[in-house]
Formats: C-alpha cells, structure tokens, sequence
C-alpha cells in the first residue's frame, strides 16, 4: 500500500468505527465483491442477524456515507463501497482465505514442468494465475542480462524496423526502432552481422561501450546507413537498461476484464489500460510499486493513476533471484470487486514459486 493510502486508513481506524459500522461496511462489501450491486438497508437488516431495524441500518449506512466509505450510485438506491471504503475494508476487515491443497499443486505444476525454460515458466505463470482468479494475469520478466547468443534487425516496412535480441538461454527480447527512409536490406543484414559478432557471449551491458567505440573509429568502413542502424539499435537497449529495472510485461487473461463492461466508455477505458501496460515506463513503474515493500501490494481504483480511469484494482507480488534481488513481479488486474481474500494469496504463493525457479 502507498504512504497516502496507508495514512488515509489508519486516519479513518483512528476515527474509531465501531463493531455495528465494522459489520455493516464488512457485508456491504462482501455483497459488492460477489454480486457487482449496491445494498439496501432491509436487505441488510435481514442478513445480518443483529436484529437491526432497517431505519437504525440506513442511519449506519449515512454515517458510513459521511466518511466516505460509501456512496449511492442511484437515487434512493442501496449503498456500495468507495475506493476507500474497499482500502479500509482490505486493511483492516479483510480475513484472507486459504489456497485449497489443489491450488497450490495447480499453481506449482503448471510452473515447474520439466524441460520449460524460464520465459516459458513466466508465460504458463501468467495464464494460470489469470485462469484461477479469473481477472488479467501479468508478469513483469525480468531484464535480458545474460550473454547474448544472437542479435539480428529485421524490416517493418519504411522508416521501421524490429531489433531482436536473443541471449544464451533462449530469452528473447524485441524492440522496434525508427531507421532511416529508403534503408536497404542489405544494411540491416550488415548491421546484424557487425553486431553478433561482437555481442555473442557477452552482455550487451558489458560489451556496449566497447562497440560504440569501435564503431566510431571504424565508421569510415561501414556503410553510414549501417551505423545508423546499429547506433540506435543500441540505444534501444541503452535507455531500458539504465533507466529501467524490468524487461517484458506478459499479459494473459485480459478478455476476463471485458466480462462485467456494458458501457462503450468502460470497454474504453479498459482498452487505454492496456495500451498504458505496453509502455516501458510503465513496466517500471509496476516493479517499483511491487518492490516498494515487503510482500503482496494491493492498489484500488484511484489510488494509482494507471488503474483509477479503469476502475481497476492490481495485486501484485515482487519475485526475487537466488541472491535474494527482485527481478520481476507478477499479479493480477480485475475490476474493484475482485475477490481479494481469495486473491491475495494466490499471488503471494506464486510469487514464491516463481521465486524458486529465477535462480
């Protein structure tokens, strides 16, 4: 949780919410989370076996209006949670449930199967965690730091071409990058050439300043086109590398945010969620907010700008090498009412697995 959210909660526990108001947030929510719909106070009154008249439920429900827990969506509706109702809810009402024995044997046989190399783990990773919550699955991979085996620049067509990188092990990452109009193939093929040579075995961090300074005092023998190309070839991993922490984003699952979308404008907002997910920065700020303390983050609606024009809410887990260093994240994005007692330690479990087998 971020600091504003964390003061935001602890402010309102402060106020000092007492068992009636505790109880009747708590199965507002619960109510929300399994149905999508707002409350009504005779509903209430009913399930909640307090012997509670609906009159005493609706002047609990104002109070809890009052401080911005709830709010009507309609007049004369029932009430459902606000962003910051469902904060305090999973902070300090929340009882996290157990994952079932098949779960977990789930979780870890779709992540450890024989013979997969570790981008395939994340993969599978990422579609089982989206299977079992039934919101979007993600995983940030971690960046390509390993030796390099092959590098080659591939045509896109005018103006475009893609930067393929594949390391040792078999990662394989992409770019695509803008070339000069009226490029021949036969640059890109040189520019591939020039740079295997000289990158096959060796990190690109390691053997990057190397090359732009060969590539200097060589560029008398290289076409100008080429050393285009692989100057900006480099930088595309140059900028990644220093001013990133994370390498692709793998999305699975994402049709399962569309289930609940009526309105034109929610499918909308979902799709420019996505679209913001594809970005760099915003694969790094993933990792930071994942990595900003120890354990399962959770991040509701408007807390974070990447989700609150969605209506989304994200949980997400930093995962960490052998030498205890977090390299990626995984979690899960589902719309606000998403089960988080279920939820939450799924992700953290396969977090852990998936921690296991980073190396």
């Amino acid at each position: 949780m971020n600091e504003t959210a964390r003061s935001l909660a602890d402010s309102l526990a402060a106020k000092g919410l007492n068992e009636r108001s505790r109880e009747v947030l708590k199965h507002i929510v619960d109510a929300y989370v399994e149905t999508g719909a707002a409350v009504g106070s005779r509903t209430l009154s009913r399930s909640l076996g307090l012997g509670l008249s609906p009159a005493t439920i609706r002047n609990v429900m104002a109070d809890l209006e009052d401080l911005g827990l709830l709010f009507a969506p309609h007049t004369s509706a029932g009430r459902m949670p606000t962003d910051m109702g469902l904060r305090l809810f999973v902070d300090g009402l929340l009882e996290l449930g157990n994952l079932t024995k098949d779960e977990r044997a789930h979780i870890e046989s779709q992540c450890v199967a024989d013979g997969r190399s570790f981008p395939e783990v994340l993969e599978e990773a990422s579609e089982t965690i989206s299977g079992l919550s039934r919101c979007a699955g993600l995983v940030v991979a971690p960046k390509l730091g390993e030796p390099l085996k092959h590098i080659e620049f591939v045509s896109l067509g005018p103006g475009r071409a893609l930067v393929v990188l594949i390391s040792v092990s078999g990662v394989v990452e992409n770019r695509i990058i803008d070339v000069p109009a009226g490029l021949p193939a036969s640059s890109l093929v040189e520019a591939s050439n020039y740079l295997t040579a000289r990158l096959t075995g060796r990190t690109l961090e390691e053997a990057q300043t190397e090359v732009l300074k060969e590539l200097e005092q060589q560029r008398a023998e290289l076409d100008a086109l080429t050393s285009r190309v692989i100057e900006r070839g480099l930088a595309s991993w140059a900028g990644n590398q220093a001013g990133g922490k994370s390498g692709a984003l793998i999305l699975r699952g994402q049709s399962q945010l569309l289930e609940d979308v009526t309105a034109l404008e929610d499918l909308e907002r979902i799709r420019q969620l996505f679209a913001m997910l594809e970005t760099k920065d915003a694969l790094v700020n993933l990792l930071d907010l994942a990595g900003g303390a120890e354990g399962v983050q959770i991040f509701i609606g408007a807390e974070n700008e990447l989700f609150g024009l969605a209506g989304c809410s994200m949980v997400i887990a930093p995962y960490s090498n052998s030498q205890q260093k977090i390299v990626g994240a995984i979690g899960v994005i589902g719309p606000t009412r998403i089960d988080y007692a279920r939820i939450i330690p799924m992700v953290d479990y396969t977090a852990k697995v998936i921690g296991r087998l980073a190396g």
